[in-house]
């Protein structure tokens, strides 16, 4: 259930409204301070199918056992018991919810290695795969690597598969030369493929996967080549491969982020892809959702004429953005949101939270030293709204961009919509 706040509404009459505990919708919802609702936002609403309560002596493992269930299923239900090594006696633990559904997906979600543990380790109980951010390589292929074994231990120990992100980045941005070196030179596509292979195998990863950008448009068959070496290389050794994809709209599309990928090629080479559905509202751009609707479905429209949906994991934004106004193309600059930090705001400036309802997605305008903003971002019914793709079109799974940021409410929505698959 996805709750709307109306004006007057408290914390204690939606609880009562649903009989639900007020806790149990403070803590999902990340609520800070239950005065602070604000009208028009977004709360998520779990009904509780059934409720144990704990006795003295209870392990979560014995429970489990008794309700036929596992205890990764009750800390889904309860992820706040995964904070904490004991139970408390008279404390109820939802063992099962009213609606959940059964359409399975593959998740996973990108973190850099400087990310918070615990809001890592929330995230892992509702992921498949965890995509580590990033390796680099030099011109010669050899691997580049960042700080990795904490994260890779971290998704081992959660039983979720850590997969190896390979990007061209070099001082901070996408390198198209080096994508060309690899391209171009079968000992340095080679060597690189070696390391690659080594490194999966020594540390511990499931796979990899290849996001470059910017690559140059003579460069897109060789590309598409390189993903096919890989794969056959790490197929072979059971590792698989998947590509990040720029969000194109038809084969032929002009631009500096589209003409280098071949979509029918690198879905046929790559065991799977990911589309990088989102950033149509970004930091130097005007304010707009991050994520609308409309757009998104464009790309899923030429993205499964190319390759087989199943084969396809859709990206989901994990932020917004902070515009101030009046916008001025090449000098204003948006700040980066989370989500339920932007409700927070929209709080702290006693603004009401709008929604578009042909984007599908929420924002608010507020004033700050005389400047007014305009501020972009991901709610309930937002995130419902792409989960309604994944399941329209058949999709392999989806992917977070990015780990980054807290948002319990969204894990907790997965979970009562899909059966998350780990492969």
């Amino acid at each position: 259930m996805i709750h709307v706040v109306a004006e007057g509404e408290t914390l204690y009459s939606i609880a009562e409204r649903y009989q639900v505990s007020e806790e149990r919708v403070r803590y999902d919802n990340q609520i800070e301070d239950p005065v602070d609702l604000v009208p028009g936002q977004a709360l998520l609403i779990l009904i509780p199918e059934i409720v144990h309560v704990v006795q003295a002596g209870e392990s979560l493992y014995g429970i489990a056992e008794d309700y036929g269930t596992t205890v990764l299923a009750l800390l889904r239900n309860n992820p706040y018991l995964d904070t904490r090594a004991y139970l408390i006696p008279g404390e109820a633990i939802v063992i099962s919810y009213e609606e959940k559904g059964t359409r399975d997906a593959v998740v996973g979600g990108y973190a850099y290695p400087y990310i918070r543990e615990d809001i890592l380790r929330e995230a892992l109980l509702y992921l498949s795969e965890l995509m580590i951010f990033s390796y680099g390589f030099n011109t010669l292929g050899d691997l580049i690597a960042p700080d990795d074994e904490w994260l890779i231990q971290e998704a081992l120990n959660y039983g979720v598969a850590p997969i190896m992100v390979l990007t061209p980045i070099y001082e901070g941005r996408f390198n198209n030369y080096l994508v060309n070196q690899v391209v171009e030179n079968p000992s340095v596509a080679e060597n690189l493929i070696d390391q690659i292979l080594q490194t999966v195998e020594a540390k511990g990863y499931a796979g990899v996967d290849v996001d470059f950008e910017y690559i140059l448009p003579e460069d897109r068959e060789g590309y598409a080549a390189f993903i096919r070496d890989l794969t056959e290389r790490m197929n072979a050794q059971g590792y698989r491969v998947s590509v990040a994809l720029a969000p194109k709209t038809s084969a032929e599309q002009r631009g500096v982020l589209y003409e280098g990928m071949d979509y029918r090629l690198l879905g046929e080479y790559a065991n799977w892809v990911f589309l990088m559905t989102y950033e149509w509202g970004y930091t130097y751009g005007p304010p707009m959702a991050v994520a609308p609707i409309p757009s998104v479905r464009r790309i899923l429209d030429y993205a499964v004429t190319e390759i087989p949906p199943e084969k396809i994991s859709m990206g989901i934004p994990n932020y917004g953005y902070d515009w101030p106004l009046p916008f001025e193309r090449g000098t204003t600059r948006a700040a980066s949101i989370g989500n339920p930090e932007a409700v927070a705001l929209a709080a702290a400036n006693d603004v009401e939270i709008q929604f578009d309802s042909e984007a599908q997605a929420p924002y608010f305008y507020y004033v700050d030293s005389g400047v007014t903003h305009v501020v972009w971002f991901e709610d309930m019914r937002s995130i419902s709204a792409k989960f309604s793709l994944v399941e329209e079109y058949n999709f392999r799974g989806m992917g977070y961009w990015n780990l980054m940021r807290p948002f319990r409410a969204n894990w907790l929505l997965l979970h009562s919509r899909f059966s998350i698959r780990r492969e």
